[in-house]
């Protein structure tokens, strides 16, 4: 899987993707928002490490997911 952080504009906060490795978006969610139901996306148990990486993920550059 791949992680994106998108900058967001003006009154649009700024979102983080989860994408496959075929890049098809399974995930979109506020970056300033508690994660939640990373089950969904095979990452439970892995909440305070994305929380990390969420904040150290520079803008727009799209990073594997490796834990």
């Amino acid at each position: 899987m791949y992680i994106i952080k998108v900058k967001g504009k003006a009154k649009i906060p700024d979102y983080i993707q989860i994408r496959d490795e075929n890049f098809v978006l399974i995930a979109y969610f506020r970056a300033d928002r508690p994660l939640k139901n990373l089950e969904k996306y095979g990452l439970e148990g892995k909440e305070e490490e994305m929380e990390r990486l969420i904040k150290a993920l520079p803008f727009g550059k799209l990073q594997k997911l490796e834990f």
